[in-house]
């Protein structure tokens, strides 16, 4: 990777792209350090530690966005309404046929997919706003003024900053992939994760300072934990499990065609780190809950079967819980299965071989070679949806073995999305590199 980094820079047109993304991560950057208007930064702050906590959707949120929604900037929301857009623009793209066509249609689909992608993006970052002006308003008190002309004014400027701030976010990712190196809205997200590291060396050397004998074998071995997952994701990421795939012969006049031997490449971990998103998702549900109703702090005599419940029941999905590590394994699991049976189709596949006269040593045509490309395509699922479990669980065992670690923002998820997109990146400059090639070749 440091390879083609050092060629692409090397090149004048790709490296007028690295600075041009350059200049839009440090506007992003400087925008993260820009405090809405009429938002008291101290109780934002306070809340949110004493709010974001036991995997809620703040908490979630919070990740997602590089800890820029516990600092109230203009920047709070990041690409987080993108985001859920996409994911909810791809699920209808399966349930209703129009938008299935308009994918099917090639690039100018995918224009108008990406324009519907945007409109709900803005919708969502508007609802998005109102729920964190209410929620910072009724639950932190951080908004100044809240009553009369003056409230509705405060109002309607942290909506619409924070709006403002989102919907330029997704500008700034659309101009990264126009005249950047591409990938615009990953590499933001990749920024805002990426910004939060220094933090957590300040974490490990504060916990040193606190208990030298305990914290500096804890602090190296975490740091080493970390250098060994980063290059078991990146094995994980290049892994694949190839199916071999013969061609037939066949003449055409005087020409023969076909008779030639490749493969169909399937990755270990084709659904990247989206099944871990919404299982995260639904699993800060009763957290995000018990923001609005609390539960009972005591049970006695008094407490009623309905209180006792509902104190389980948001005990039970705090992270510190190990029917929260099980449920949470299970939910990645199940929905690794769910995005790849969305994304790959063994019936298309097998359709498509027999009509290019290509089929897979051994395995009849038809029925036979989709049953077979479904049971390789079961066991690769398995194997990628346990390796996306065991980075999803790692942060909660890690909290578990000193509650002082919990605080690390830089856990299996993170370091995921930021591995993930490095690797994307740098396959990206690959294509370009490889593109200048063949076009001075041809000139």
């Amino acid at each position: 990777m440091f390879q083609t980094l050092k060629k692409a820079w090397a090149d004048a047109a790709i490296r007028k792209k690295f600075l041009y993304t350059l200049m839009m991560i440090i506007i992003f950057r400087i925008g993260g350090a820009i405090t809405v208007p009429f938002l008291s930064l101290a109780a934002v702050q306070e809340w949110m530690d004493a709010s974001a906590t036991d995997g809620n959707f703040l908490e979630y949120l919070n990740i997602l966005t590089g800890g820029q929604l516990s600092k109230a900037t203009v920047f709070s929301l990041s690409i987080t309404p993108y985001i859920n857009s996409s994911i909810i623009i791809q699920l209808l793209t399966y349930a209703l046929p129009p938008l299935e066509r308009l994918q099917e249609e090639g690039e100018e689909g995918r224009k108008v997919l990406n324009k519907i992608t945007a409109y709900v993006a803005l919708f969502l970052a508007i609802f998005m706003s109102i729920g964190y002006y209410l929620m910072l308003r009724n639950s932190a008190n951080a908004v100044k003024y809240t009553s009369g002309a003056y409230g509705w004014f405060a109002a309607i400027v942290i909506i619409a900053c924070l709006t403002a701030g989102a919907s330029f976010v997704v500008w700034m990712g659309n101009r990264i992939n126009d005249k950047g190196i591409g990938n615009g809205v990953s590499i933001l997200l990749f920024a805002g994760i990426v910004a939060r590291f220094p933090t957590d060396v300040g974490v490990l050397v504060d916990l040193f300072t606190m208990d030298k004998a305990k914290y500096f074998f804890v602090d190296i071995a975490i740091i080493v934990i970390f250098v060994l997952m980063i290059v078991f994701i990146v094995f994980m990421n290049e892994a694949e499990r190839k199916i071999p795939i013969q061609y037939a012969k066949r003449v055409v006049g005087r020409k023969q065609y076909g008779g030639q031997n490749t493969h169909i490449p399937i990755k270990v971990c084709m659904s990247g780190v989206m099944p871990i998103i919404f299982a995260m998702s639904f699993m800060s549900l009763p957290s995000t809950i018990s923001l609005f109703v609390k539960p009972v702090e005591v049970i006695d005599e008094t407490t009623t079967m309905g209180q006792k419940f509902y104190y389980h029941f948001i005990e039970f999905f705090k992270t510190t819980s190990w029917g929260y590590a099980v449920l949470y394994l299970v939910l990645i699991i199940a929905f690794n299965y769910f995005y790849v049976a969305m994304q790959y189709d063994p019936v298309t596949i097998a359709n498509n071989l027999r009509q290019s006269n290509g089929g897979i040593p051994g395995i009849r045509p038809g029925k036979p070679t989709s049953d077979y490309i479904q049971r390789v395509l079961s066991k690769i699922t398995l194997v990628g949806a346990v390796f996306l479990g065991f980075i999803a669980i790692f942060p909660i065992a890690l909290g578990w073995f000193d509650s002082s670690l919990s605080s690390l923002s830089m856990g299996g998820t993170s370091i995921l999305i930021v591995v993930s997109v490095a690797l994307e990146t740098a396959r990206t400059l690959e294509s370009q590199l490889m593109m200048k090639h063949h076009k001075g070749f041809l000139g």
